[in-house]
């Protein structure tokens, strides 16, 4: 009689010496139906090859290599419970020949998440005589698997997260593949990869009255039926789509990286993203950050630390750079692939088979960016999100705890499908908003294309600097926690400034349009990021970034003078607000003439409590009546 199915048999070199059972003595009957299950197994037909082995299993009961087969066979399919269950009756009818199973068995256990019993089972088999160096190899490995769970667990435990996976439904998911969701944003349009017959398209559907449209063919120039387009990157403004695209005739290599922008028509023609990026190599699973600044992928291009490395490619006036490893943090000797950075622009997620992990195949992981601009340790995402098995992409939503993968889960449509589900505490990005709008001239209402800058108030930081549209179009992501200076300039024009005070902002976004005002006598703007402590005239750090602004300004019109005008609420007695707004815009000159700007240029006036622009009824109202403004007097 042929021994069990498993393909865990070619793993040792000694045949089993039985306490009791011996394969070539069962029953003749059994052992014919039993060899049907083997045949069936080879051709890859596991389910009708279980059918049979219960076949067998019924006319003799103590076919024990019936339930050890069974338990390979259950492994095979994913179905660990199953796997288990079979194992154990095996190995508990003859200890002695099961012994040789206790691999498999570890690996089933902890594919149910029962590292310590997996620990216990592999132990036992490497202390099992007889084993040959290519099983002690493999036991060791899965012994290191099993710690590193048992240890993760308990320095990452949340006890009130229950990890529930929910299927999108049908309007999503089908009988065929869908895999590699992205997400504008806004969370109200997904893309995604759907693979038929072989061939990849890219789908969309819209997210409307709590739940998922149907998904659709993306519209315009960019599925084709010849080639197969995948791993694709929505830009978080809806905008910009970035894929990969193999086997195209003008590819540099088996998959390079295109591109395709909205047009009123559909998706346009894609564009290879050209040399910087693509080589004769393979580049694949792009991610572009918020501001569309920096393009994340994998490639297995010379020069990184492995097979397959993440590297990153950043956008400047003349095109996308060389690409740059971001360093033995992220990427190992491994494979490293699915890059994904989150809106907050700080947190990547990526899949590896070279960090610590649950098996031999990729697990998902995050670094987080330091303070040094360097990228953090990985961390392993965990069990269950992770398995034993192969994960693949991961994307978070805005809000930080809404994630998206795809999975084949024992409820899936057909294959891969695409899943949601809440991310623990400690994997979360930072929760983001994001303020979006259109700047335009003053006088005119055309667009204008300008620079929109984001810098972290307290540590003066840039967090992002973008250029609008043609249309002056923008979007501008704030990751929670913070405050921030928020800019939009143009040569020619005053620039335009906000403060925004998200350290526990509720609203998700802002919509903010920006008239721009051409640099001309009488124009004026408030500077919004200056700032003083009650009653006091001295400048606050806080505001050296929206007075260098100001520098910058007169640096660019050397022929302008201006006119800096301080303003109180009604808080207290008329004539000491008259004299503290005056030694406001005094201290503001001051700075201004310490950093070049000639005294001639300008001129200081304090207003105290006059001239309010909201109601001093409210503290709102009497936060902007405490302001800062910057009058042209001439140009």
């Amino acid at each position: 009689m042929r021994r069990s199915l498993l393909i865990f048999m070619t793993l040792w070199s000694a045949a089993a010496t039985a306490q009791w059972y011996d394969p070539d003595k069962v029953n003749s009957k059994a052992a014919s139906v039993y060899s049907e299950a083997i045949s069936l197994a080879q051709k890859e037909d596991y389910t009708s090859a279980i059918k049979k082995v219960y076949d067998a299993l019924s006319i003799d009961p103590k076919l024990v290599d019936g339930y050890l087969s069974l338990g390979g066979l259950f492994a095979t399919l994913k179905n660990y419970t199953a796997s288990v269950a079979a194992f154990q009756k095996g190995i508990a009818m003859d200890s002695v020949y099961g012994r040789y199973y206790l691999l498999p068995y570890s690996i089933s256990l902890s594919g149910i998440g029962q590292f310590d019993s997996a620990l216990l089972a592999v132990n036992k088999f490497l202390l099992v005589s007889g084993i040959n160096e290519r099983s002690i190899k493999a036991g060791n490995f899965r012994k290191t698997c099993y710690e590193f769970a048992i240890d993760y667990e308990k320095k990452h435990t949340q006890k009130d997260y229950t990890f529930n996976p929910i299927n999108l439904g049908d309007n999503i998911n089908t009988r065929q593949l869908e895999y590699f969701p992205s997400l504008t944003i806004d969370g109200k349009k997904m893309i995604f990869t759907e693979r038929i017959n072989g061939n990849e398209d890219f789908y969309e559907a819209d997210f409307q009255n709590g739940q998922w449209a149907k998904a659709e063919p993306l519209k315009g120039n960019i599925n084709s039926e010849k080639y197969n387009e995948g791993a694709q990157n929505i830009s978080q403004d809806g905008q910009w789509l970035i894929f990969t695209g193999c086997n195209f005739p003008e590819g540099a290599g088996s998959c390079d990286l295109y591109i395709s922008f909205l047009t009123k028509k559909g998706w346009s023609q894609p564009e290879n993203m050209g040399p910087n990026i693509n080589t004769e190599f393979w580049e694949s699973t792009p991610s572009l950050s918020p501001d569309k600044k920096d393009l994340y992928f994998s490639s297995n291009a010379p020069g990184g630390f492995g097979g397959k490395d993440i590297w990153v490619c950043h956008r400047t006036a003349n095109g996308w750079s060389n690409p740059v490893n971001p360093g033995n943090n992220v990427n190992t000797a491994g494979d490293e692939s699915c890059p994904f950075i989150h809106a907050d622009n700080q947190t990547l997620y990526f899949n590896s088979n070279g960090h610590k992990g649950y098996s031999d195949k990729p697990d998902l992981y995050l670094t987080r960016l330091g303070d040094d601009g360097k990228w953090l340790p990985a961390e392993n995402l965990g069990y269950p999100i992770n398995t034993i098995d192969d994960e693949g992409s991961l994307i978070v939503a805005a809000d930080g705890r809404t994630a998206y993968y795809a999975s084949d889960r024992s409820d899936t449509k057909g294959g891969l499908d695409i899943y949601t589900f809440q991310l623990k505490d400690a994997l979360q990005p930072l929760k983001t908003l994001w303020v979006s709008g259109r700047v335009y001239d003053k006088k005119t209402g055309n667009g204008l294309p300008s620079s929109v800058e984001l810098t972290d108030v307290v540590s003066k930081k840039k967090v992002s600097n973008l250029q609008t549209d043609e249309e002056g179009n923008y979007l501008v992501t704030l990751p929670v926690g913070k405050d921030y200076a928020f800019n939009v300039a143009r040569k020619g024009y005053l620039f335009y400034s906000e403060n925004f005070n998200i350290s526990n902002a509720d609203d998700s976004a802002y919509k903010i349009d920006i008239p721009l005002q051409p640099i001309e006598a009488n124009a004026s703007i408030i500077l919004k990021n200056v700032f003083f402590d009650t009653k006091q005239t001295v400048l606050k750090s806080e505001s050296i970034t929206e007075l260098d602004n100001v520098v910058r300004l007169m640096n660019e019109n050397p022929s302008m003078t201006v006119l800096i005008t301080g303003y109180t609420d009604n808080v207290g007695q008329p004539a000491d607000n008259l004299k503290l707004s005056t030694g406001r815009a005094l201290s503001v000159v001051r700075y201004l003439t310490a950093k070049g700007v000639k005294a001639e240029r300008l001129t200081s006036n304090g207003m105290g409590e006059a001239r309010p622009i909201a109601g001093n009824e409210t503290e709102q109202g009497k936060r902007l009546n405490r302001r800062t403004e910057l009058n042209v007097l001439g140009n």
